[in-house]
C-alpha cells in the first residue's frame, strides 16, 4: 500500500523506447500513475533523460483526436497538433511541452511523433508493422490495417518473443538495423518486450488461398516500404532522410511478399 500511495504523489516518469529516455512532468500525480501504468516495461529506473517534456492536462471532453495532425518546424521548434493534444519540442534545448486530453493514449501519439523525428536522424523509422524475435533474430510483418499483423503476432510459435503487434521501431547501427520493442500495440492491447535483435527480414503481408514467399527487390521493395513508414513532418530535410533511410535499409535488408493463410502453419516458412 505505501508503494502504491508513493507512485501516485509522483509528478515525474522517464519513459525510455529504443534507448532514448524521456522524461514526463506533470503536475497531476493521478495522470502521472496512469503514465507508468500505460508504459509499464518502459519506465526507466533512472533519474537520468536525454529531453524532458511538461505535460499540461487540458479540461476533459474539450477537444477531439478526429482532426487532422499537422507536424510542423518553425523558429528552431517542431510543433505538433491535432484535436486532442498540442506539443513542441526545442531539439537544441531537449526540453518540450504538451498540452493534452487526460487519455494517455493521447500521450502515445506525441511520443511516436517524437520517436520518428529523433530516428531520422540516425537512420531509422517506424513502422506499421508487428515484429518478433525468434533464435536470435526478427522479423517483421507489415502492411496497412487489417493485412494481417496482429494475425502473425498471434500465430507466432513458443518461444518467440514479441517486439509489438502494431508499430516497430527500427533502429540503424554499425553492424546494421535492429528491431527494439515498443509499448505501442493494436488489437492485441499486449504491451512489447523491451528487446534487441538484429533484423533478419520484412514480410509484407497479404492474405490468400496458400501460403508463399515471393521477393520483392529495387525501387518496388522502397516503394512498399515507404508506403508503410510513419510519415508524419513535411519538412524538405526531414523526408530526405527518410527516403534516404528507406533505400539504405531495402539495400542491406530481404523484403519480401508473405501471402498467408491465417493459421500457424505459416509460420513453418519463416526463416
Amino acid at each position: 500500500m505505501t508503494a502504491m500511495v508513493a507512485a501516485t504523489r509522483r509528478t515525474d516518469v522517464v519513459v525510455e523506447i529504443g534507448g532514448v529516455p524521456i522524461r514526463l512532468r506533470c503536475d497531476d500525480p493521478v495522470f502521472t500513475s496512469r503514465i507508468i501504468e500505460r508504459y509499464a516495461g518502459y519506465v526507466s529506473s533512472s533519474d537520468e533523460a536525454a529531453f524532458d517534456f511538461e505535460i499540461k492536462l487540458s479540461p476533459s471532453g474539450t477537444e477531439s483526436g478526429d482532426e487532422a495532425l499537422k507536424v510542423s518546424w518553425d523558429s528552431g521548434r517542431w510543433l505538433m497538433e491535432r484535436g486532442d493534444f498540442r506539443a513542441e519540442l526545442n531539439p537544441s534545448t531537449a526540453r518540450g511541452r504538451i498540452e493534452q486530453t487526460a487519455n494517455p493514449y493521447s500521450l502515445d501519439s506525441v511520443l511516436r511523433i517524437v520517436h520518428t523525428l529523433l530516428l531520422a536522424r540516425k537512420g531509422g523509422f517506424l513502422v506499421h508493422a508487428s515484429s518478433a524475435i525468434r533464435n536470435g533474430r526478427a522479423f517483421l510483418f507489415s502492411g496497412v490495417s487489417g493485412a494481417g499483423k496482429t494475425t502473425m503476432a498471434r500465430l507466432a510459435p513458443p518461444g518467440a518473443a514479441l517486439l509489438t503487434d502494431e508499430i516497430s521501431y527500427v533502429t540503424r547501427q554499425d553492424e546494421g538495423y535492429f528491431a527494439i520493442g515498443t509499448p505501442f500495440f493494436g488489437e492485441l492491447a499486449r504491451v512489447g518486450e523491451n528487446l534487441c535483435a538484429p533484423i533478419e527480414a520484412v514480410y509484407l503481408l497479404a492474405k490468400g488461398p496458400e501460403n508463399k514467399i515471393e521477393p520483392i527487390v529495387g525501387a518496388d521493395a522502397v516503394r512498399d516500404l515507404l508506403g508503410n513508414i510513419l510519415f508524419f513532418a513535411r519538412d524538405p530535410e526531414f523526408v530526405k532522410l527518410v527516403f534516404d533511410a528507406a533505400f539504405d535499409f531495402v539495400s542491406r535488408v530481404p523484403v519480401r511478399r508473405l501471402t498467408f493463410v491465417p493459421d500457424a502453419r505459416v509460420w513453418e516458412l519463416i526463416i
